[in-house]
């Protein structure tokens, strides 16, 4: 007993000195005419945009560090609701979760911290930092005043987030000088008494000095404004900023200039190719924006990795993203210094304040090899099954209270003497189908795949699915984004359909208690199952877990979670941080969900993060097809006036139809034989946006995969800074240039807009089109 007094009264006094060390006098920040000041003197905020929850706890401070050697002076951070309240009323704001503690290092390393607390907060995060729990209301709606439980639900976290941080902010002695209102809810929205509210229950929790912000695009920020809340932009690498900022300065003359997030890079999604952004076009930028003393946030300054189930998605079209948050961000995904890293330090030591200094960078953590290790234990997934769930119908995988993982759905199948489908409505996201124990193949909603073939089956046999989860939607409409099967499985005997019903459900949740509790065996496996080997080590450090001869699943070291793998690509490897290894045995555990060519892996010091498995399924035209509209008649057909911006067309009269085709005739430079486009939106006869959130890709003439993320499809993903363009590597072809898109709807419309590309750029910028809409599928000749 008397021990334990001690070590608690210990542990006061070391909280108490550690406060102590960071704690200063109560200082002021605000944005004033034209220029933030921070004790009444001019202020250019450098931020850097790093997350806590994507770095383990024992790097944190180095990460701050490197942001402040590269020539930072604030930090910006985000917090997920769902990482801090992953079961209702269960907060934890406690070891690796200690946003306190990372705001105090921040202090402690002298640099302020912009708060970004949500609730919602994107971040290709799973389901934006929404907790999944939400979706365990049928009707629930979120990001909006009108659904009274996720208010009630948001505001008590944002209650339990100024707990934590409003004893720092910045006029308390602490070192928070802005803290934000929600995230980017132009693209969502206008409703500004939700917005209201929100800021409302921000000051209610305790921020009740700091000065407060929103952020958006510049291309819609005034389409709703909040009182008392400061608007800043977000735009990327290669943005004029003059244009970014013009209409910006009309409606807010007298406000201080800041680009909230400065994307330096982008995020990668499975089966896509690697992501990066030129050093030049990111630094071009940013040095327009010193030259004219307008603040920023480096988003990100080191992105790190979305650990465990944490990597969202986007939709339209559904897409997931990898494990590493790498970003092509200066600070590498290990966080070491990259070329773009000392670019920015660079070009920083010009516009220091007077006195100031950039510091040496920290020490880096020691980068290992691991030697190969061979896997001699398997446990087969079918011979390892939970207690199943009994379930007359279909249900998602919430509804059996799980939120994130794999989960195999199994019934008994009618007899059918012919070959025969089976159908799935609405799969999230893939799937493995088994008869009997047998795999027949695999769906996958990243291709809107549903429907499979089966051979003859007798009555009773039994029919597997085993869906995983790879990541809710963190972006748009599409955020309600249940898990598993949500609506309901077919059978299809020619042109008799069958609901099937009488489930078992089983769960396999992604916490390591469940993993390590399962049954090994020294025996090769077949399908789906867990491998488990042990290796010693007689040092500690970085290293990356060389995946490329693996299929689908999941990795556990040592009971930590290192995310996703998948053998597309483009991430073939997995960061795994030297603090979580140990001297001496160490433990690792792979759930594949398919069978690994090769079951062992080695460590390796370079990551692998650009090597795509090129699927030409993903591309929107088969080889031998051409799009044939000698027979159409277009509805619409013109010239776009050259220059950056979203341009309008209204037609003379109505059109409607479920199909669209836009032609791209002719390029800006008629020299210039490419075509690109940012976004595509159709005018709704109300003058509203028509509803793109089930728009597909018919077809595309071309697209360029090879070197980047340019399909097609980037016309309507609600991401300004991403374009589709025409290719420009392999098989270059000359205008005219098609998109064809299928609505899902018939829709009547009376007019579109066209954003050309938003970076410097004019490659591709449509000058001449034709406009085609009908309700009939346009024809395609193979």
């Amino acid at each position: 007993m008397k021990a334990s007094k001690l070590i608690l009264l210990l542990v006061i006094f070391m909280t108490l000195m550690t406060q102590a060390q960071v704690s200063k006098q109560p200082e002021t920040f605000v944005a004033a005419d034209n220029t933030f000041l921070l004790n009444g003197k001019p202020f250019v905020v450098r931020a850097g945009e790093i997350h806590f929850p994507r770095i383990p706890r024992e790097y944190w401070e180095q990460r701050i560090q490197m942001c402040k050697a590269m020539g930072m002076n604030t930090i910006c951070i985000y917090l997920f609701w769902n990482f801090h309240e992953q079961k209702p009323d269960q907060f934890d704001f406690t070891g690796q979760k200690d946003v306190a503690e990372f705001v105090r290092l921040i202090q402690k390393n002298g640099m302020y911290c912009i708060v970004r607390p949500g609730p919602y907060a994107c971040a290709e995060w799973d389901m934006g930092g929404l907790p999944w729990w939400l979706l365990k209301k049928n009707d629930i709606q979120v990001r909006t005043k009108d659904d009274s439980y996720f208010m009630e639900r948001a505001t008590n976290y944002l209650k339990q987030v100024g707990k934590q941080l409003a004893p720092l902010q910045i006029q308390n002695g602490g070192n928070i000088i802005m803290v934000q209102v929600e995230n980017e809810y132009g693209v969502w929205g206008a409703d500004t008494a939700y917005m209201g509210q929100v800021r409302d229950a921000i000051r209610s929790s305790g921020f009740d000095k700091v000065q407060l912000f929103r952020c958006d695009w510049s291309s819609n920020f005034f389409n709703y404004d909040v009182d008392g809340v400061y608007t800043a932009l977000n735009f990327g690498a290669g943005s004029n900023i003059e244009k970014q900022f013009e209409k910006y300065k009309e409606i807010y003359p007298k406000a201080p200039l800041m680009c909230s997030e400065y994307w330096t890079g982008w995020f990668d999604y499975w089966g896509r190719a690697h992501e990066t952004r030129s050093i030049s076009s990111f630094i071009g930028s940013l040095k327009d924006m010193l030259d004219r003393k307008i603040s920023f946030s480096l988003y990100m300054a080191h992105g790190g990795t979305s650990f465990g189930q944490w990597g969202g998605a986007n939709a339209p079209p559904f897409g997931a993203m990898v494990a590493s948050y790498d970003y092509n961000a200066p600070i590498n995904e290990a966080g070491l210094p990259t070329d773009k890293f000392y670019a920015v330090r660079d070009l920083l030591k010009n516009y220091l304040n007077p006195g100031e200094t950039i510091p040496e960078l920290p020490a880096n953590y020691p980068m290992i090899s691991i030697p190969k290790i061979t896997f001699k234990e398997s446990a087969s997934l079918f011979e390892n099954l939970p207690k199943a769930n009994k379930s007359e119908t279909i249900k998602p995988m919430e509804a059996f209270n799980q939120g994130w993982g794999r989960i195999l759905y199994r019934t008994q199948l009618p007899e059918s003497t012919t070959s025969s489908k089976i159908k799935i409505t609405e799969l999230h996201d893939w799937a493995a189908i088994f008869i009997n124990g047998k795999h027949i193949g695999n769906l996958d909603r990243r291709k809107d795949e549903n429907t499979i073939e089966i051979p003859p089956v007798k009555k009773g046999d039994v029919l597997d699915i085993l869906v995983e989860a790879i990541g809710r939607v963190n972006y748009g409409k599409t955020i309600i984004d249940r898990k598993g099967i949500t609506e309901k499985v077919e059978m299809l005997v020619g042109s008799n359909a069958t609901n099937l019903s009488n489930w078992e459900v089983f769960n396999f949740p992604v916490d390591y208690d469940f993993q390590k509790n399962l049954k090994f065996k020294t025996e090769k496996a077949n399908g789906p199952a867990w491998y488990k080997a042990t290796f010693d080590l007689k040092s500690t450090g970085d290293t990356y877990i060389d995946m490329s001869t693996w299929g689908k699943g999941m990795v556990w070291v040592n009971g930590y979670n290192l995310g996703r793998y998948w053998k597309i690509g483009p991430q073939q490897t997995l960061y795994m941080p030297g603090c979580w290894l140990k001297k001496g045995k160490n433990e690792i555990i792979i759930l594949d969900l398919e069978t690994p060519k090769d079951a062992q892996i080695t460590g390796v010091t370079t990551p692998i993060l650009d090597k795509i498995v090129v699927d030409e399924s993903l591309l929107h035209r088969k080889k031998g097809e051409t799009l044939d509209l000698s027979a159409e008649a277009p509805v619409n057909s013109g010239s776009f006036i050259a220059g950056q911006g979203w341009k309008e067309v209204i037609f003379d009269k109505e059109s409607e139809g479920q199909y669209f085709c836009f032609e791209a005739l002719s390029s800006q430079n008629q020299k210039d034989q490419s075509s690109s486009m940012a976004e595509f939106e159709l005018i709704g006869v109300d003058g509203l946006p028509i509803n793109r959130s089930k728009w597909k890709i018919i077809y595309a003439d071309s697209e360029e995969i090879s070197v980047g993320n340019y399909s097609a499809e980037k016309i309507f993903d609600q991401q300004e800074s991403t374009f589709w363009s025409t290719a420009w590597t392999v098989s270059k072809t000359p205008h005219p240039h098609h998109v064809v898109v299928n609505m899902d709807e018939i829709v009547k419309i009376k007019g579109f807009k066209y954003l050309p590309r938003t970076d410097k750029s004019t490659n591709g910028n449509v000058n001449s089109y034709r406009f085609f809409i009908k309700s009939s599928l346009f024809s395609i000749k193979k």
